[in-house]
């Protein structure tokens, strides 16, 4: 695969349609053509989502399914801020992209890899990529963590769930390994562990499965929750705070509370100049009463999770002028809405974005927001919007 003649053709077919190519013949022999074409599929993945990789030369990708699963470099980069230390051993490295930024902030790295083959092409690829500071070793994690018998700085888990556990909760006991059930033997390697998980665990799952949970990050990127990550600290009994975290090209949006159930109730009013709607990270985390309270701003309904005040704030998420509100009633909608070209959402309201727009003949898109929700009386409301960046 390393052949220059075959590394320049898959360069050269980055963009061409995979059918297609897959219907020609194959011009290297030596090769199985389906091998070939998934380094062409998984360099034109990793175009966008691992710029570092996709420049270099010589790099040889896994399955498409593995890049599509990778942490991109810029969550990975997020995730090298929160840690610190002189080692750090990853139980289930991967592709090693997490590992390439953990490198970069920790002298002693261990990538451990059950799958022998990924272990080599991970290890060939940190060569590629001149790191000197990554060890990979290939078999079952938990028996190089015993091997090795080291305290560890810092041990980091991405667990994968299993094929069994399809339709079910997602819980971390139906993952590989099964960290719940090892947190003790963990825990004699190392005081501090980051836990990695998708955003389809929920929180409060996850905290009846887990011991010392000091802190959960909750890591948007482009406003879409891409992962949870679950810092345990070895003895921590105090309460937990989630992080919230919007990876955005023009800055960094961050918001942060205490998770308690105890929290203060938020105040109540009806639309006013600008409504603010929260980041994904900040939905996914529970903190809509929270946000609220923290900005001093009033929730159009317990269950809107839209905020509304009279002067212009900054806020991680969101931001709009209202232009004008009236209740959601055929007259209303056929006075300022019908036929008109508006983008929609809905929040706490009965119909769908789909339903509304086939009504009412709108169609999508322009620069003029619509939202349909439900106000603090509980009556169904309409807000049209301007958008402010």
């Amino acid at each position: 695969m390393l052949n220059p003649e075959i590394q320049q053709f898959i360069n050269a077919n980055i963009d061409t349609n995979i059918s297609k190519l897959a219907l020609q013949k194959n011009p290297f022999p030596e090769l199985e053509w389906i091998d070939v074409l998934n380094q062409i599929e998984a360099k034109a993945k990793a175009k966008l989502k691992l710029p570092t990789w996709f420049a270099a030369n010589n790099i040889v990708y896994p399955s498409k399914i593995s890049v599509e699963q990778t942490s991109s470099e810029k969550t990975a980069s997020h995730k090298a801020s929160l840690i610190s230390g002189e080692s750090l051993i990853d139980l289930t490295g991967g592709f090693g992209v997490d590992d390439f930024y953990f490198a970069k902030k920790i002298k002693a790295v261990v990538h451990c890899e059950i799958n022998p083959e990924l272990s080599q092409i991970v290890q060939h690829n940190f060569e590629q990529l001149g790191v000197k500071n990554i060890s990979c070793h290939s078999g079952d994690s938990l028996e190089t963590l015993a091997k090795l018998n080291s305290k560890w700085d810092w041990i980091y888990i991405d667990p994968s769930r299993r094929n069994d556990a399809k339709g079910k909760v997602f819980m971390l006991q139906d993952c590989l390994p099964n960290v719940p059930e090892h947190l003790d033997i963990l825990f004699e390697h190392s005081n501090s562990i980051l836990i990695k998980t998708a955003p389809l665990l929920d929180i409060s799952a996850g905290l009846s499965e887990l011991q010392n949970v000091k802190t959960i990050h909750v890591v948007a990127l482009e406003n879409e929750v891409k992962e949870l990550l679950w810092e345990l600290q070895k003895g921590y009994s105090g309460k937990t705070t989630i992080k919230t975290v919007n990876l955005v090209k023009e800055k960094v949006d961050t918001f942060e509370f205490v998770f308690d159930n105890a929290s203060e109730s938020p105040k109540y009013g009806l639309p006013s100049n600008y409504l603010y709607e929260p980041n994904s990270a900040i939905m996914k985390s529970g903190g809509f009463d929270e946000v609220g309270t923290f900005f001093k701003l009033n929730k159009l309904h317990k269950h809107s999770h839209l905020y509304t005040n009279a002067t212009l704030i900054p806020f991680p998420g969101r931001v709009f002028e209202i232009e004008n509100s009236f209740p959601y009633h055929k007259t209303n909608m056929k006075n300022h809405l019908e036929k008109q070209q508006l983008n929609i959402t809905t929040r706490n309201f009965p119909d769908s974005v789909e339903s509304i727009r086939k009504k009412w003949k709108i169609k999508e898109g322009g620069n003029r927001y619509c939202f349909f929700t439900t106000d603090e009386n509980d009556d169904k409301i309409v807000l049209i919007c301007k958008k402010i960046h």
